[in-house]
């Protein structure tokens, strides 16, 4: 029981520090900058945040990539043969095809090592939405669950993981096709922001528009007002794209509404960074189930 390894991708958004701490691996995605490709690696040890973000503040397009199809055989063969079964929580399926290849790998190793489990977990959300499921199958793990029982719990409980969030444009997100065609004309009125979900099928989709920082601000904490559960036990997520200010500012407006126990803010990492832009700042509870679907 417990005896299982938990796998994520680099547009979990943890830091370093909080991958130690719930003992999680992941499989680095890449970015490129020009004829130059990276490893996103979640320390920022190949650029720092402002280093990154500053990039594209200059106007540079980064592309990314989705994990590469050796990455998972390495990551997994290496697990299996340490005699651990696999746990991998992926990227929403509708922003990357990471989770094809993770399950095709998984496929093929399966006749090599018949007696361990592969368990692929499509998250249906990314950034610290999925980072957090992440960190709930490595506390279920702690507490001796088995390999099945977590990836039937992230299952059951991943649409009750609601996203909130806002962009300084939604030029990003519509180059890099990660937002629905319908929504991206927000993005394109002076002052106007839209209010980002990650709806039912794990695309962003923008639900309103809304005039000025501080009034988004305060639109944001009433969607999560309205819908988390229990917020006096459990932790405030919010992640930003070289945004910290802005980041404590929606803490401190959700803080006035909703008693939660705890927040944690955290960078974006390279790989959502690329597609959401500098600016970019994303709230994360739990609560009702998510029943909007966005169009296309």
């Amino acid at each position: 029981m417990g005896d299982f390894v938990v796998i994520t991708d680099s547009t979990c958004d943890l830091s370093q520090e909080m991958l130690d701490e719930y003992e999680i691996d992941y499989t680095p995605m890449n970015y490129s900058i020009g004829t130059e490709e990276y490893p996103a690696l979640l320390d920022w040890s190949v650029h720092s945040p402002k280093e990154f973000y500053d990039f594209m503040r200059c106007g540079t397009i980064i592309k990314t990539s989705q994990v590469a199809t050796a990455c998972y055989e390495d990551h997994f063969t290496k697990w299996l043969e340490m005699g651990k079964d696999i746990l991998y929580i992926s990227c929403s399926s509708a922003l990357s095809g990471s989770i094809n290849v993770a399950r095709l790998v998984a496929k093929n190793l399966a006749s090599t090592y018949p007696n361990r489990i592969i368990c692929c977990v499509d998250s249906l959300i990314s950034s610290l939405g999925q980072g957090y499921l992440t960190m709930l199958a490595a506390k279920l793990r702690k507490e001796g669950r088995s390999i099945t029982e977590t990836a039937n719990e992230i299952e059951a409980i991943k649409l009750h993981v609601n996203q909130f969030g806002t962009v300084d444009s939604l030029e990003y997100l519509r180059r890099a096709g990660r937002v629905t065609a319908a929504s991206s004309f927000f993005g394109n009125f002076f002052g106007i922001k839209p209010i980002l979900i990650s709806d039912r099928i794990g695309q962003n989709y923008a639900i309103r528009k809304v005039k000025g920082a501080a009034n988004t601000r305060m639109e944001i904490a009433k969607e999560i007002q309205a819908v988390v559960e229990s917020p006096e036990t459990q932790c405030l997520y919010i992640s930003h794209a070289d945004a910290l200010g802005d980041a404590e500012k929606l803490r401190d407006e959700i803080m006035k509404l909703v008693p939660f126990q705890n927040c944690y803010i955290g960078n974006i990492a390279p790989i959502v960074g690329a597609s959401v832009g500098p600016g970019t700042v994303i709230a994360y509870c739990l609560g009702k189930e998510v029943t909007i679907e966005g169009g296309n």
